[in-house]
């Protein structure tokens, strides 16, 4: 059991929660929470509550997601989530509380940053730092981002879509739109839905995205068979999709992220221009692995786009790494 205060990073998200001190990744978590409705008492997180979903009696327990699109919608629910991952990590008996530097969305309101700053202080933190999620996940893939040289990103996480051109440790131009996996999932969802008269869930629609889904036409063309809801007769029906009709569906939320990083591109100094393009776009974020994301930013917009080797824990990685240059960070850290 540890009795002194650790230095953490937290990569607060719609789906998943990841934390991490400077040398590793300790744990990712489902960002969800299963509490009595009657006590209002948290009886499951993480995983354990993911099981639960759809399957418990919701007069009883009610399963939420704490975040929506990246911010906090349930502040009591995230508070309670985030101390259990801090007891998780350091223990409910120490002497001092932790340091955390927390992931926000680039742009969030100060009244949606205050509400993550003081979560963490709630849940048990001796001091908590907001960081933005570009910011953390080029720290955590080491591009050199103290130069005055121009470093672009785009985070493609579950609940929102960031782009960022970073230089000396700042953000020079930057948006967010709150779309991202998840919207393919309903992208998905809405297509079989059109063309086969099937509902699906959304979990079932991540599984295909996941599974045979792409952003550009693949050689190695993939099925699926699953199972949905004819919606006229309410009877179970199979049916089967392909690559090529995912990439259909997919369209227009990946038009929405080249859109994105044309309009970041466009608000970018030439000079930062010039760097982006010998350097490339760095992808990361669980939406950096759908097939061809890649090829298709380099197609979209005329400028090489790789995926980094850790697209899901380089923000926590980051946020940890951030301590060591906090002084170097402090100016352009999201103000509380």
């Amino acid at each position: 059991m540890a009795f002194f205060s650790k230095d953490l990073g937290i990569d607060l998200g719609t789906f998943f929660t990841r934390l991490a001190d400077d040398n590793e990744v300790l744990f990712t978590e489902h960002t969800i929470v299963a509490v009595e409705v009657e006590a209002q008492k948290m009886v499951a997180a993480g995983e354990e509550a993911q099981n639960m979903l759809g399957r418990v009696p919701e007069e009883t327990i009610e399963v939420v997601r704490p975040l929506v699109n990246g911010v906090i919608s349930d502040y009591e629910v995230t508070e309670a989530l985030l101390r259990w991952m801090l007891d998780k990590v350091s223990g409910p008996m120490r002497f001092f509380g932790p340091r955390v530097m927390i992931t926000v969305p680039y742009g969030v309101t100060s009244v949606e940053g205050r509400a993550v700053h003081e979560a963490v202080l709630q849940a048990g933190a001796r001091e908590a730092v907001p960081i933005y999620q570009p910011l953390a996940a080029a720290l955590g893939v080491d591009l050199p981002i103290n130069s005055p040289a121009g470093n672009m990103i785009v985070s493609l996480g579950a609940g929102a879509t960031q782009v960022a051109v970073i230089s000396m440790y700042n953000i020079v131009s930057g948006e967010t739109i709150r779309s991202g996996g998840s919207r393919m999932d309903e992208a998905i969802s809405a297509y079989v839905r059109r063309k086969y008269g099937v509902i699906i869930g959304l979990p079932t629609a991540e599984q295909l995205k996941i599974k045979i889904g792409a952003a550009v036409p693949q050689d190695d063309e993939r099925s699926l068979d699953v199972q949905g809801q004819d919606q006229v007769t309410g009877l179970p029906k199979p049916v089967t999709l392909t690559t090529s009709e995912m990439v259909e569906a997919l369209q227009e939320p990946l038009q929405q992220v080249v859109e994105t990083c044309r309009r970041v591109l466009e608000k970018t100094p030439p000079e930062l221009i010039a760097d982006v393009i010998d350097r490339g776009v760095a992808l990361t974020g669980g939406g950096a692995l759908l097939r061809g994301m890649d090829k298709l930013l380099t197609k979209s917009l005329g400028i090489p786009a790789y995926v980094v080797d850790n697209p899901l824990t380089c923000t926590v990685e980051g946020a940890a790494r951030a301590w060591t240059i906090y002084p170097a960070l402090q100016r352009t850290l999201p103000r509380v």
